[in-house]
């Protein structure tokens, strides 16, 4: 069995690293859960270097101690990391026997390739002893070395008047957002893999990974060939509302599976529904979400050679608005929106009492028309909504109509 006592500081950093260690001085467990690849092991290595045992339950020795000595693991003299919980959920029993005596803050660190809170699997969720927080892919500024996301809290914080001067007063490069779309946000054929061919030998090595070992931690899936049907099912209609029936039939399988087989999905951190925003929260849970990835490199994989399309820029959006959302102690709504008679705005932010619509157009010359449906948001929620962002892929920077600023893609994150 293998304790690793921290390794060298050698990767790009990560925006979510000051949220945990604050989160570590409060809570006596902090569970980062997130796809696999993702680089949770290297996150938690790296925080605190020398001063924490780590096992990993990809370790034979460390899965077998977890079933049959779990005090083993759990009970020793220093903070304790414990890398893949998701392969042995019941040893969730011990760390909270371990916690309840003795409250003191950060004494275990937890990693899951699952969201342990949707497996059925497990039975403890460490309720008033840990904090949940998620490590996705990541951000063009992470892979950049910046260990950010986009301006969105600059935004947030910001009167909508400055925003021109905001965003100016930012050294952000242009990038073909296709290329971005393609490689993701992993950091092997993000940073690592430099040749579109060697990236396709790494996504198509993944999602066999994932169908034939990861998949089987969470749950029995008795037809892969059938769960893939589906996964590439969901990649076609990037950005569509998630009719589970119109799915099932597409692809020759009964609704009641297509639902088990989303919520694996999601629970795995592969698929990404986003809400419909309403005023009464309970309407919120009734309306069909929006389906996404959690990796455009993943969901142009499963598409067998699809180009970036419009929605693909939304998903990019979406990601770097998910890592922002995770890094923040504040409350913070991420949703689309849409009307019985079909208008529609992409994004919504609600952070506090305030809104702001988002509307992302694969176009390179923003148009008066393309917000037209920012306008009738912002006409339904006066006194909520901020100025709407109209994300393009051109170069403009204006403010296009009153209280719409057409802002590059690239401006932002």
């Amino acid at each position: 069995m293998d304790i690793i006592q921290g390794m060298n500081n050698t990767t790009k950093p990560r925006l979510i690293t000051d949220t945990l260690v604050n989160t570590l001085k409060v809570m006596p467990a902090v569970i980062v859960t997130g796809a696999r690849q993702t680089g949770k092991s290297t996150l938690v290595n790296e925080l605190t270097p020398g001063n924490r045992d780590y096992f990993s339950l990809d370790d034979l020795d460390v899965m077998d101690a977890a079933k049959h000595d779990p005090d083993l693991l759990v009970r020793g003299t220093n903070p304790v990391t414990l890398d893949e919980i998701q392969r042995e959920p019941s040893l969730l029993h011990a760390v909270k026997q371990a916690i309840d005596s003795d409250r003191k803050p950060g004494q275990f660190l937890l990693t899951g390739s699952a969201n342990l809170l949707l497996m059925r699997k497990v039975s403890e969720s460490l309720a008033g002893r840990a904090s949940y927080l998620t490590l996705w892919p990541m951000t063009r500024h992470e892979q950049m070395g910046l260990g950010k996301c986009g301006f969105w809290e600059e935004l947030i914080s910001t009167p909508d008047k400055e925003w021109i001067d905001l965003l100016e007063s930012k050294i952000n490069a242009p990038e073909d957002w296709k290329a971005l779309a393609r490689r993701g946000g992993f950091p092997t054929p993000a940073i690592e893999l430099k040749k579109e061919t060697d990236r396709t030998i790494w996504f198509n090595g993944y999602v066999k990974t994932y169908l034939e070992r990861d998949l089987q931690d969470l749950s029995s899936v008795s037809s892969l060939p059938d769960f893939r049907r589906l996964m590439r099912a969901v990649s076609l209609r990037l950005g569509q509302l998630g009719n589970q029936t119109d799915l099932g039939r597409d692809v020759s399988i009964p609704q009641a599976t297509v639902h088990r087989y989303l919520n694996l999905l999601e629970a795995s951190y592969m698929l990404v529904r986003l809400p419909a925003y309403a005023v009464n929260r309970t309407k919120r849970l009734i309306k069909s979400p929006k389906l996404y990835w959690g990796d455009t490199g993943v969901a142009l994989s499963l598409a067998d050679g699809e180009s970036p399309g419009g929605a693909h820029l939304e998903n990019l959006v979406l990601n770097d608005l998910l890592v922002w959302k995770e890094s923040r102690i504040e409350n913070t709504g991420l949703f689309y929106w849409r009307t019985t008679t079909g208008e529609e705005v992409d994004l919504v932010i609600e952070s506090g009492n305030q809104l702001l619509p988002i509307e992302v157009k694969s176009s390179g010359k923003p148009q008066f028309k393309d917000t037209r449906h920012l306008h009738t948001f912002k006409r339904e929620y006066p006194h909520r909504s901020r100025a709407g962002l109209l994300i393009h892929t051109g170069k403009t920077l204006k403010w296009i109509a009153p209280g719409i600023l057409a802002v590059p893609w690239w401006k932002i994150f």
